[in-house]
């Protein structure tokens, strides 16, 4: 049995919690998660417990999307690329979720600027090219018309690398 496409989520709407909440949830991120108190937390600090404290709130989302789907044995799309570049993710998750202004407020109210965290995430490093873009396009597009979907990729040692062969079998080397 398949689920028709559609543009309208069939779970319910997440809550929009005020910068109050938002405020004290990262502060509990920031304790209990990071392990850190306001007055040694770093920048990095802010945007881990900041991450946190979004992903908590996309987890139930998720998985009860995950059980409805195995629920009504929907299948499932298995995307396999060597590379997925998705880019920084907690300025789309603050926004697809409608948090960024209740965060942004939050943030300033404990003395932290949203755009300089933000600045400090890290890109996945997950590829490079086209290729991998296209992927990652593939994948958001099939999260938005709620398609059950997996992308597997592979996930080398040494990141973005050469190879040389030696005695005829490849070695992977750091790319310098």
């Amino acid at each position: 049995m398949t689920r028709a496409m559609t543009t309208e989520a069939p779970l319910p709407t997440l809550e929009n919690p005020d910068p109050k909440t938002l405020a004290e949830e990262v502060l509990q991120a920031l304790k209990y998660r990071v392990g850190k108190g306001t007055n040694v937390a770093t920048q990095y600090d802010w945007l881990t417990a900041s991450i946190k404290v979004v992903r908590d709130r996309i987890v139930d989302h998720w998985m009860q999307a995950t059980q409805e789907a195995y629920a009504q044995q929907e299948k499932r799309v298995y995307y396999l690329s060597l590379e997925f570049l998705i880019g920084r993710l907690m300025r789309d998750a603050f926004s697809n979720l409608g948090l960024m202004d209740n965060m942004r407020e939050a943030l300033s109210s404990l003395g932290v600027d949203l755009d300089i965290i933000a600045a400090l995430e890290p890109d996945a490093a997950l590829g490079n090219g086209g290729l991998g873009r296209l992927a990652a396009c593939f994948m958001e597009s099939m999260a938005t018309v709620n398609i059950p979907a997996h992308g597997y990729g592979i996930r080398y040692a040494n990141g973005m690398f050469r190879q040389e062969i030696h005695d005829g079998w490849q070695v992977e080397l750091p790319e310098t």
